[in-house]
């Protein structure tokens, strides 16, 4: 490699591991500003309790942040992790086929709703924004109507109180949470697949030139997120006991914000799990201390979306350097 294109490499790289890097440091702050006004946030149900919220940002934020580095979009997430929710829920107290059937149902109805808007996007060229749209509208609309915007009572089940639960201390929903990052950070690094989602986000046609499947790929990346969204969901029935259309609202905005922050470029072509798992970190770290100082709820939205500006100024700063060092 020739030394000056090692060089902006490195740069690259640097500018990965700054964010990083500045990700861990502000969590550290957080934990040490929070720890001491907020009273209970140091406490053993405090820190579990994050872990079960991490849990419902973070398993679909893996997948997103695959959508995302190959320059797509997907905002359907919140009423999917609500309408399956509803989905195990109905399978199993309403139609009555029990909860592992329901769970197997409504994994699969995930992973065709997200394939679905993958297929829009390749088949007919329609922006991953509008075919996730059209998801994020149908999903909610039907979840609500399906239960009259009511509950729906899980039957008992040693497997959703499983689910719902914890293992030897650690929520479950946290366990799972951990197993995927694993598998989605060796996905995004070590195989064929990964490395063809960088490529179409840093340049779909020459991508094409290369012999990727475009489409293929497109529609794997949505299906799934839409399988993400189902798993969240199941898992969030069980930790509620029911299933309810007008759960996650506005999940979509945390896990999109979680995935910029965590340095995935809006443009495609770059980012990592390891910036998304600092970035659910942080999100969720906000989240919880904005509750436990009592501020108003109206007031936690406008501090949600001011996070999000700012990160997504961050990350054109970063993408716009970044660029700079290639082109040098």
């Amino acid at each position: 490699m020739p030394p000056q294109r090692r060089g902006g490499v490195s740069r690259s790289i640097a500018g990965r591991s700054l964010n990083e890097i500045g990700l861990i440091a502000a969590i550290v702050v957080l934990y040490v500003v929070l720890g001491s006004t907020a009273a209970g946030f140091l406490s053993l149900d405090n820190q579990l309790g994050m872990l079960r919220d991490a849990a419902t940002v973070g398993i679909a934020a893996w997948g997103v942040t695959l959508v995302i580095i190959a320059g797509e979009i997907d905002i359907s997430i919140g009423p999917a992790v609500a309408f399956s929710s509803v989905l195990v829920a109905k399978s199993a107290a309403e139609w009555g086929l029990g909860i592992a059937p329901a769970i197997l149902l409504t994994l699969a109805a995930g992973a065709a709703w997200g394939g679905l808007a993958g297929w829009l996007r390749a088949r007919f060229e329609v922006p991953s924004f509008i075919a996730t749209l059209g998801i994020w509208s149908a999903l909610g609309g039907l979840g609500l109507y399906l239960t009259d915007a009511l509950p729906v009572v899980l039957p008992e089940s040693g497997l959703m109180d499983v689910l719902g639960g914890s293992i030897l201390g650690v929520p479950t929903p946290a366990i799972v949470m951990v197993v995927l990052f694993f598998v989605f950070a060796y996905v995004a690094r070590y195989t064929a697949y990964g490395r063809s989602v960088y490529a179409v986000g840093g340049n779909a046609p020459a991508a094409r030139m290369a012999g990727i499947d475009l489409a293929r790929v497109r529609v794997l990346l949505f299906a799934t997120t839409g399988l993400l969204s189902a798993i969240t969901g199941v898992l969030l029935a069980a930790r509620l006991g029911s299933g309810n259309g007008g759960a996650a609202s506005g999940l979509e905005f945390d896990v999109i914000a979680a995935v910029v922050i965590g340095g995935t470029a809006l443009a495609g072509g770059r980012g990592t799990m390891l910036g998304t798992l600092l970035g659910v970190g942080f999100i969720t770290v906000i989240a919880n201390g904005l509750v436990l100082l009592g501020v108003n709820s109206f007031l936690q939205n406008v501090v949600r979306g001011v996070i999000i500006v700012a990160a997504v100024l961050v990350n054109v700063v970063i993408t716009r350097r970044a660029r700079a060092t290639r082109e040098s």
